[in-house]
């Protein structure tokens, strides 16, 4: 396995310059009044998008009025040339702020949101536009225009700094926790996130999510490449090696998933629709797939695709578990990779046929890794979860041939409680993960089976085990540190502490019996 890095819990900070999510957050949070999370959650958000666009704009507009004049400064080739959203009178901040204390805040607003929607074809239909509601409290509002007001997001320094991602990643993991079920709706984990996409490593190609959510997966599939593009000055040729393709069948968290791609100038093509029964990219074969299913669905309307062409292995009768994994399996490329989230029964159910499923999805060898997560990762569920890591062709000769063998890794002694009912992994631990999965698949020599951790399985041990997949099956339990006491003197000291329990538990009955014989219920009292 690979070496086990310290593990140091990150910190949270201020940025460079000066902003602090949390103290934002308390700020917003606190203009929320009786409002339910799920409704404030498009009201700020969309706010902080249009802050976003306003300022790029204005920096943009104030460079352009200086080098060629006023007349330049409103022809909108001079931004759309250089990736600004174009931002009519109506929309720009200026106005919103200059407004913020009218009754009719709340029109203005979505006068300001349909101007953009009209002027930036992309954004269509993306952009929430009922901030004239009579539930949406217009001093409230007002306020929140102003707190938003002394936050710069979309100028230069912010866009490197990448406050407005920041920000927006923030608020979309608060507002997750604030709605408890519902939030996993739109949100995983960032390191959830993380750990897939390190492990996959989607450097360039076609990358698909057929359950988007808010598109944490691409963002973070995006910062995985400039990352580790930094230094070679290809950055940006990296971003353009990649294509984004995804689906999302919730309106709102489709909208949500556009501006979280936006604000970041991410280009992709996000499908609104039910991924089982409207499949918005028929034929996308994709070289990277990551998702975070919803679990257990039992109400997906399978029995109207029995014959379904993506059900290969095995019709799935029960919920949708089984068939989130074919539909993967059947958007892969034929060299393509895919990591995704389910519930931990989805690794040794029998039930509906899914054992049957596991057992053909062995025998095509298409299963590559298993890893047992922590619990208490999710905002969502408490159930327990797993990550399934999928690949076609894995005898292709890019990494060692793994035909026959699967690699299990049972990470649920890891994690720091960020509080009382949160877990995250570490970057350290997420790393230590990743690279023992990338040891194994290279046959690199720092690759070795550690007990309680780590190990490989071929695929007759798996079916003498009916292709149960849970890890813990087959890594066993890490060996006890041992604390150096010689094993007979360890003995001897037990067995005199049980000596001297036993002497003070017969002292205390006694001293009991006593006390009852004083009030008179003693054993020979009636």
């Amino acid at each position: 396995m690979a070496k086990q890095p310290s593990s140091n819990r990150q910190k949270k900070s201020r940025s460079a310059i000066g902003i602090d999510e949390s103290e934002l957050w308390d700020a917003a949070n606190t203009l929320r009044g009786s409002m339910d999370a799920a409704e404030y959650k498009h009201v700020v958000l969309g706010l902080i998008f249009l802050k976003y666009i306003s300022d790029a704009f204005e920096e943009r507009h104030a460079a352009v009025l200086t080098e060629w004049g006023s007349d330049a400064a409103e022809d909108r080739d001079e931004y759309t040339a250089e990736n600004v959203f174009w931002v009519p009178l109506i929309a720009r901040w200026d106005h919103l702020k200059s407004q913020a204390k009218q009754p009719n805040i709340g029109q203005t607003v979505d006068e300001a949101m349909v101007g953009i929607e009209h002027d930036n074809p992309s954004l269509k239909d993306v952009l929430p536009k009922d901030y004239a509601r009579q539930a949406l409290d217009k001093q409230r509002l007002g306020q929140l225009i102003d707190m938003i007001s002394n936050v710069s997001v979309g100028h230069e320094d912010a866009r490197a700094n990448d406050v407005l991602g920041r920000i927006y990643e923030y608020f979309l993991g608060r507002f997750a926790e604030a709605e408890g079920k519902r939030g996993g709706e739109f949100y995983t984990p960032r390191c959830v996130v993380r750990l897939l996409v390190e492990m996959i490593e989607p450097y360039s190609g076609r990358v698909y999510d057929p359950c988007c959510g808010s598109s944490g997966m691409f963002v973070q599939s995006i910062e995985f490449i400039e990352a580790h593009s930094s230094g070679n000055g290809n950055g940006e040729k990296a971003r353009n090696d990649i294509s984004i393709y995804g689906q999302e069948s919730n309106y709102t968290t489709w909208r949500l998933a556009k501006m979280n791609l936006a604000i970041r100038g991410i280009e992709a093509q996000i499908a609104h629709g039910d991924t089982f029964h409207n499949d918005r990219h028929p034929d996308l074969r994709a070289d990277f797939i990551l998702a975070n299913p919803p679990f257990n669905v039992k109400d997906w309307g399978g029995e109207r695709l029995v014959d379904d062409r993506r059900w290969q292995y095995g019709v799935p009768k029960g919920n949708a578990n089984y068939a989130w994994i074919q539909h993967i399996v059947h958007h892969l490329a034929p060299s393509g990779v895919a990591g995704f989230v389910l519930a931990n029964g989805s690794m040794s159910s029998n039930q509906s046929g899914e054992g049957e499923i596991r057992k053909n999805l062995m025998e095509a060898d298409l299963v590559d890794c298993m890893v047992a997560l922590p619990t208490q990762l999710f905002y969502s569920v408490q159930i327990p979860a797993c990550l399934w890591f999928l690949a076609r062709n894995r005898a292709n000769g890019k990494f060692r041939s793994r035909s026959g063998e699967v690699l299990f890794i049972d990470a649920r002694q890891l994690g720091t409680m960020l509080d009382r009912t949160h877990r995250e992994l570490t970057k350290d631990e997420v790393s230590r993960i990743a690279k023992t999965y990338h040891f194994w698949r290279s046959g690199h020599d720092k690759y070795e089976d550690q007990l309680g951790f780590c190990r490989t399985v071929t695929l007759d041990e798996l079916q003498r085990h009916g292709c149960v997949l849970t890890p813990g099956r087959y890594v066993g339990a890490a060996p006890e540190k041992d604390d150096g006491e010689p094993f007979v003197e360890k003995i001897q000291r037990l067995v005199s502490e049980l000596r001297e329990q036993q002497s003070e538990n017969a002292r205390l009955d006694a001293a009991i019996v006593t006390n009852l014989d004083s009030l008179g219920f003693g054993a020979d009292q009636k």
